[in-house]
């Protein structure tokens, strides 16, 4: 049964310029000096040297590109082929996959070891169609290691409430370890209006 298109097809769809755009957007910004691996950071800190880490949602590579850089065994995964192209010719070195974080099966890909770690940064999930997004988070319980964690981040206001998340994280079988607003650690109150959740497998 094919995958219901997210916002991104769309957007895509509507322009296909938006790519070109997208990529060249960070390109600048690393250029200009700006922190474009915050999100990265963080989940470095989270692993030891060597581990294994799945960029989902990665786009054109910055944070997976990272994590490579600093010792890491990184798969990254987008939709957008176009993305894909663009974190290859400027992050060479983990493995960069066009594929659907809907229905991802990366044995498929001869990728059989799980995760020691799962970033989905850059607010992935409300580019996600709704009747996917469950979908999604039982990829990640599924490719993650036994004792490995999600994490993933996304702003208030797109669409998609935090307390939905969290019952769709339950359902595909995550639990809340932590949950942040923001990626450099600020305590989640009620009236936060970003969530950096850290997911387990229940």
């Amino acid at each position: 049964m094919p995958v219901e298109p997210g916002e991104w097809e769309r957007i895509i769809a509507a322009n296909p310029d938006h790519s070109r755009w997208y990529i060249q957007r960070f390109r600048d910004l690393e250029a200009a000096g700006n922190d474009i691996v915050g999100e990265a950071r963080l989940i470095d800190a989270m692993l030891p040297r060597g581990s294994r880490a799945l960029d989902a949602g990665c786009g054109p590579g910055r944070l997976g590109g990272y994590l490579h850089r600093v010792g890491h065994t990184v798969v990254g995964v987008d939709v957008d082929p176009a993305l894909i192209e663009a974190a290859e010719q400027d992050y060479p070195g983990p493995t960069w996959i066009a594929a659907n974080l809907a229905d991802l099966d990366l044995p498929a890909h001869g990728i059989d070891d799980g995760f020691d770690a799962i970033v989905c940064a850059g607010n992935v999930m409300t580019f996600l169609a709704p009747s996917t997004r469950t979908d999604v988070l039982r990829a990640f319980e599924r490719h993650l290691r036994v004792d490995g964690r999600a994490v993933v981040g996304f702003g208030a206001g797109r669409g998609y409430a935090f307390d939905d998340f969290f019952a769709d994280a339950r359902t595909a079988g995550l639990e809340t370890d932590l949950r942040l607003a923001t990626w450099d650690l600020r305590p989640f109150t009620d009236s936060s209006d970003f969530l950096v959740a850290v997911l387990r497998r229940a």
